[in-house]
């Protein structure tokens, strides 16, 4: 069963509310009004014509601000439209790494030709009704649709990690981005889908992990097996691996902040949970005499390199 996000609290700053001139005009304020609310900090221009309460844009990350902008664009639109490639991944708290947030996307429902304009484009394609949904109180194309419009953005490691996380929360299924891509394998720039589909993995858990799996493939390296569980002597699970090479004796696990911040216990310290981490390690290498590769958020800049130092790992004799 396919498992839904809870919607976002009314008070939560991503919501808005986006407010336009016109409603402003409505209000009885006139445009030198509105500049001077500006001139004073009390309003941000999200878009030319919107506008949001100044203490609202700066408690949001760039995540939050960019759904901020597909709102105001959504509102003024001038046709019917839905959210769809990266505009959308916010809606479901998923992964925006790699891709452009500067230009807002929405697909119109009309089925007439789309148009370019400053910071969005607007796209034209067959929408069906349960193609979208309304996600936070703004329409939205549905997730297993938003993994596949993503790789028409050429951007392939990026679309894998919206991918493993749709599938992950399972937000979407395997077979539901198999038969969208039926649905869509006649529009242009698709051909990386077929990539993404067949290397997506609901085991692969972070942004981290997807681009660490992405160098594997990329750089022709043995694929790994995700979330590998280790037992204890009496059958016991004492720890699971980020990816393992069982066959050649070796187990990968990412270092990033954010699974440091993710393990953190009451009370401890991050140096805490890098003690633990080392100690559970060890407890993995004497249970399966396997050696341990660590990779940094760092190293993934790299993949050449990083593909070196996975590659001495696993085939040391040469």
């Amino acid at each position: 069963m396919l498992r839904s996000l809870p919607p976002r609290p009314p008070d939560d700053p991503r919501n808005g509310p986006v407010l336009l001139r016109s409603e402003l005009v409505g209000q009885g304020l006139s445009d030198r009004e509105i500049a001077r609310m500006r001139l004073r900090g009390d309003i941000v221009r999200v878009r030319r014509g919107a506008y949001v309460a100044a203490e609202t844009w700066q408690s949001l990350d760039d995540d939050g601000r960019f759904g901020l902008r597909n709102r105001a664009v959504v509102r003024q639109a001038r046709a019917p439209v839905v959210l769809s490639h990266t505009s959308g991944l916010p809606e479901y708290e998923a992964p925006t790494w790699g891709f452009d947030l500067t230009e807002s996307h929405v697909t119109r429902t009309d089925g007439l030709a789309g148009r370019r304009e400053a910071g969005v484009q607007q796209h034209c394609g067959l929408v069906r009704p349960g193609d979208f949904r309304v996600a936070n109180g703004v329409p939205v194309m549905n997730p297993a649709r938003l993994v596949l419009e993503t790789t028409t953005l050429r951007n392939t490691e990026a679309s894998l990690c919206v991918a493993n996380y749709m599938l992950n929360r399972r937000l979407t299924t395997q077979k539901e981005l198999e038969l969208q891509y039926v649905d869509m394998n006649w529009w242009p720039d698709t051909l990386p889908a077929e990539v993404v589909i067949r290397l997506a993995d609901p085991r692969i858990e972070s942004v981290g992990e997807s681009r660490v799996f992405w160098c594997c493939y990329q750089q022709s390296l043995p694929m790994p097996t995700p979330q590998v569980e280790i037992f204890d002597g009496s059958g016991q699970l004492v720890a699971r691996v980020d990816f393992a090479w069982p066959e050649l004796g070796v187990f990968l696990e990412f270092d990033g902040k954010v699974k440091y911040e993710k393990l953190l216990r009451e009370g401890e310290r991050p140096s805490d949970v890098v003690v633990r981490e080392k100690k559970r390690e060890e407890l993995v290498c004497r249970l399966t005499g396997w050696r341990c590769i660590r990779v940094t958020w760092e190293e993934l800049a790299n993949p050449v390199l990083l593909a070196a130092k996975i590659r001495a790992y696993l085939f040391p004799a040469a």
